[in-house]
């Protein structure tokens, strides 16, 4: 068996459990033939925000190491610099060195300027072949900032069938046929990453309608359907407690505009379903060049649900900005999460709400941008048939973004550069998944998380974690991990000795006091 394929693909803003394999109600035929013939993982750590996550996942770094703090903002030196640094190495810029060719379809967002310095575009960060935008969302129907290698094409998304989460996938499939058909040895690694199902609510009518009906027991009943299935699939422990509504949220049966509700739901479950129709021509590209059971896919979500509301007094359609303010044959957009505007169509621009994020993370509670379960637990699906026996199992150790790097360097044989030009490396924070995939063997390391204050620290069965400016709470994750008894209180030493190592490991990576943040914004504004 020579060296593997690496197909890493990474969605956007989708709930732990909302895919079939994971217990939701979402069709994912495609993913859940992976996980059928893989391994899935329960309890891997994103960063809890687009940017971040996808700056550590390829780099094997922690994100404020790599000049990606929070977003694509320059706010502060270092770690906020808001733009991918030159002391971390990305996958592809490890990869292509060692003999791999490296392609890349969707959304980059980890450069910070999108229209004139390109020297953190992808193919200035090792990829070969690049399709996709540099920006973090928008318009599926006629996204800004499309680009093929270094140059805009915006132009082709004026086609009437245009839809980025096809572009994404057919892009994907077609890079693979062309490795094949250029008949060389090397293998490849892709990266593939998904807008989907970040806001705006844009998906086509029929498969919209596909879900016609699926979500009218609402958020409430569908909670506890969902848990029951993630039980019987051994996801999660039965005796941990299903969190409360979100307080922010009606009971179903007092929730007004149920139209409107469910149909914000239909719409982004098709975006999900229509990402995973995608990937089953990805991997229909795969196995008809032969390439399939040697080639390493993972795929993860870059944080939690996304409980976001779109403002219609923003000015999203900016230059710069991630909207439009008309669609392509010119008729405005209608801005903003409004009852009287079914989302879906090009000339809408909403979310799906707090309701439906609480029902994505099931069983957790918080959302994208927090270091609780609801914001940093992703599903992880890894699929390599000639490398991983065990086909349907379920690993339960903790592990994180850096160490799909690690693996990668673990899988490949490639060097991790101590170098690249005139610039030191930082030395890679990951370990190899191999042992958790292979025996689920404990990962060895403790895991932390920091984000926009908020911060997370995970140790074997503790969890230190708090929302800021509050205090540090602490959880049992082996009888507790939804997070329901907050145990700080009666273990006062194991708390500071671990908000002690949280402190260190966030003076060490760059990690700036939120308080001086603010500050900053306070000066600019």
């Amino acid at each position: 068996m020579g060296r593997p394929n690496i197909v890493l693909i990474l969605n956007d803003d989708m709930g732990y459990s909302d895919i079939g394999c994971y217990g939701g109600e979402v069709r994912t035929p495609n993913l859940d033939r992976l996980a059928e013939r893989g391994l899935r993982l329960t309890q891997f750590y994103n960063t809890a925000r687009c940017s971040p996550s996808r700056a550590s996942l390829l780099t094997g770094l922690h994100p404020h190491q790599t000049g990606i703090g929070v977003l694509v903002e320059n706010l502060l030196p270092e770690g906020y610099a808001g733009n991918l640094n030159r002391r971390c190495a990305t996958i592809a810029e490890v990869l292509r060195p060692a003999g791999y060719n490296t392609y890349m379809s969707g959304k980059w967002h980890i450069a910070g300027d999108w229209f004139n310095d390109k020297s953190n575009w992808p193919c200035q960060r090792g990829f070969d072949r690049f399709y996709g935008t540099l920006a973090g969302a928008g318009s599926y129907y006629n996204p800004n900032t499309l680009t093929r290698q270094n140059d805009n094409i915006e132009h082709e998304a004026q086609a009437a069938d245009f839809y980025y989460t096809d572009a994404i996938s057919d892009n994907a499939a077609a890079f693979v046929a062309d490795h094949a058909r250029a008949g060389g040895e090397a293998p490849f690694f892709m990266y593939v990453a998904y807008t989907a199902p970040h806001w705006p609510l844009h998906a086509p009518a029929e498969d919209v309608q596909g879900y016609a009906g699926r979500f009218d027991e609402g958020w409430d009943a569908l909670r506890q359907r969902r848990r029951q299935r993630m039980i019987e699939m051994g996801l999660i422990d039965p005796s941990w407690e299903l969190t409360e509504r979100d307080p922010a949220v009606p009971p179903w049966d007092a929730a007004p505009d149920k139209a409107w509700e469910t149909r914000r739901m239909e719409v982004y479950a098709a975006q999900i379903d229509r990402m995973d129709q995608g990937i089953g021509r990805v991997l229909k590209s795969l196995e008809e060049t032969g390439q399939l059971d040697n080639t390493l896919i993972i795929f993860l979500a870059d944080n939690g649900a996304c409980a976001e509301l779109i403002q219609g007094d923003y000015d999203w359609a900016t230059p710069g900005h991630i909207g439009r303010a008309k669609t392509r044959d010119a008729r405005p957009v209608k801005w903003g999460n409004m009852t009287d505007v079914m989302p879906g169509p090009e000339d809408t621009y909403a979310s799906y709400g707090v309701g439906w994020a609480n029902l994505s993370d099931t069983p957790f509670r918080k959302y994208k941008h927090w270091a609780h379960e609801g914001g940093i637990a992703t599903p992880f699906i890894v699929h390599w048939p000639a490398g991983l026996d065990g086909a349907g199992a379920v690993r339960h150790s903790p592990a994180q973004l850096p160490d799909v790097m690690a693996t990668v360097l673990d899988v490949s044989g490639a060097e991790y550069p101590a170098r690249l030009g005139e610039h030191e490396i930082l030395p890679c924070e990951g370990v190899s998944l191999m042992r958790i995939l292979k025996t689920d063997a404990p990962r060895g390391k403790p895991i932390f998380v920091e984000h926009e204050g908020n911060g997370a620290m995970r140790d074997g069965r503790w969890k230190l974690v708090r929302t800021w400016p509050d205090a540090w709470e602490l959880y049992d994750m082996q009888t507790d991990r939804t997070e329901m008894h907050n145990l700080a209180a009666e273990q006062g030493d194991r708390v500071r000795e671990m908000a002690a190592a949280w402190q260190a490991w966030a003076d060490r990576c760059g990690v700036i006091d939120r308080e001086k943040i603010l500050e900053i914004f306070k000066k600019k504004h």
